[in-house]
C-alpha cells in the first residue's frame, strides 16, 4: 500500500485524526466543568491507545474551550506534546453586535488567531495551520505574509486549507512559499460528490454534481493530504437512526452492516476503510468521544488494507441508489 501524503512529508503516518470539534462541553459560553476534562482526557486516551496520534482543533470549536480542554492535558503531561501531531483552523469568525458572521483571512486575523489557538493549546507551536472557509476578500499577498512570519517565528511548520476547490488552492499556492500540504473537504459514503464528479464525465448526470473540477487529481498530483470531515455521516450507517430514510440510505447502511458482520469487525470500521481504500489516501478525522467508537474507528485502518475493489463498488453503488452510468 502506497503512503499518505503527510506520511512521505514524514510529519506523521496516523491514518486517522482525531477531531477535536466534541470536546468542551456544549456550543455555549460557560466555564469549563470537571466532566468537560474528563470526557476530554477518556477521549485523547482511547485514540492515543489505537495508534491516533494527529489531533485537529479550530479556534471556533466550541468558543475556544475544545482547544482550552486540551491545553489543560499538554499542561499536565508536559512529554505528550512531542507525540502529537497539532492541527487548528482559522479564518471564521463570529457575529459580533450587529456586524455579521463572516470570513476574515487578513493578515492581522490569521496572526491574533494563532497567538489565541497557541495560547489555549498551551503549546509553543503548531504542526499544521489551515484556514476554515474560503474568504471571498481574500488578498492572497496578506495571507502569504502572515504564513511567512508564522514559519519564521517558528509558531507554525506547515499550512493548508479548508473546504477550498482546485483554483483556490492554485492561487493561494502562487503567492505563497510554503506549500499547502493539505486540504479538509467534507467527505463520505453519503457526501459523494468528490467520486461522482469522476465517474460522471461526459454523462448528463455528471451536470448536477457539486464538486470541484480536478480537485482529487490536483492534490494526489501535488502530494497535499485529502483529509475528510463528517466521514461516518453522523453515524448514518453505523448505529445512529437516519433522519433521512431514502431507499438509497437504507441500502447502504444494510450493505456495511452485512460486511461488518463478515469480516467480524465494526460498522465504523467499514465506511472509514471505504473512504481510506481510495488511492487518494484520505485521512479521516472522526469527532466521537465514546472511547468504544474510536476503537471501533481505529479498525478502519486494517479494512482499508483488505477491502476488495468488489465490496468497494458494492457500498458504492448501494449509496449511489442506482446502477453505475
Amino acid at each position: 500500500m502506497s503512503m499518505m501524503p503527510l506520511e512521505k512529508r514524514e510529519i506523521t503516518n496516523s491514518c486517522l485524526v482525531y477531531g477535536c470539534m466534541g470536546l468542551g462541553g456544549e456550543w455555549n459560553v460557560d466555564q469549563l466543568t470537571k466532566e468537560d476534562y474528563i470526557t476530554a482526557q477518556k477521549a485523547v486516551e482511547a485514540a492515543l491507545e489505537n495508534n491516533i496520534t494527529m489531533f485537529d482543533h479550530a479556534d471556533i470549536y466550541k468558543h475556544g474551550r475544545s482547544e482550552t480542554v486540551f491545553g489543560r492535558l499538554l499542561k499536565e503531561d508536559p512529554g505528550l506534546r512531542k507525540k502529537l501531531v497539532l492541527q487548528s483552523k482559522c479564518g471564521i469568525r463570529f457575529s459580533e453586535g450587529e456586524v455579521p458572521n463572516r470570513y476574515d483571512f487578513s493578515e492581522k486575523h490569521i496572526l491574533s488567531s494563532v497567538d489565541g489557538i497557541l495560547e489555549r493549546l498551551e503549546t509553543d507551536y503548531l504542526d499544521i495551520l489551515l484556514l476554515h472557509r474560503p474568504d471571498p476578500l481574500m488578498e492572497p499577498e496578506e495571507v502569504a505574509a502572515a504564513f511567512s512570519k508564522l514559519r519564521e517565528s517558528g509558531k507554525v511548520k506547515h499550512f493548508g486549507v479548508s473546504n477550498m476547490n482546485a483554483a483556490q488552492i492554485k492561487l493561494l499556492q502562487a503567492y505563497c512559499d510554503e506549500p499547502l500540504i493539505v486540504n479538509q473537504l467534507e467527505m463520505s459514503l453519503n457526501r459523494m460528490d468528490w467520486v461522482e464528479h469522476g465517474v460522471l464525465v461526459n454523462q448528463k448526470e455528471g451536470a448536477s454534481v457539486n464538486f470541484s473540477d480536478g480537485m482529487v487529481e490536483h492534490c494526489r498530483l501535488e502530494n497535499i493530504q485529502l483529509q475528510a470531515w463528517a466521514p461516518l455521516a453522523y453515524g448514518m450507517y453505523s448505529g445512529m437512526e437516519a433522519k433521512d430514510t431514502t431507499k438509497a440510505i437504507l441500502a447502504t447502511k444494510k450493505a456495511v452492516n452485512e460486511l461488518a458482520e463478515k469480516k467480524g469487525t465494526a460498522a465504523e470500521a467499514i465506511v472509514l476503510g471505504w473512504l481510506m481504500r481510495h488511492p487518494a489516501k484520505v485521512q479521516p478525522v472522526i469527532g466521537t468521544v465514546n472511547p468504544g467508537r474510536i476503537k471501533n474507528c481505529a479498525e478502519a485502518v486494517k479494512q482499508a488494507e483488505i477491502m476488495t475493489r468488489e465490496e468497494w463498488y458494492t457500498l458504492y453503488t448501494a449509496s449511489r441508489g442506482k446502477k453505475m452510468p
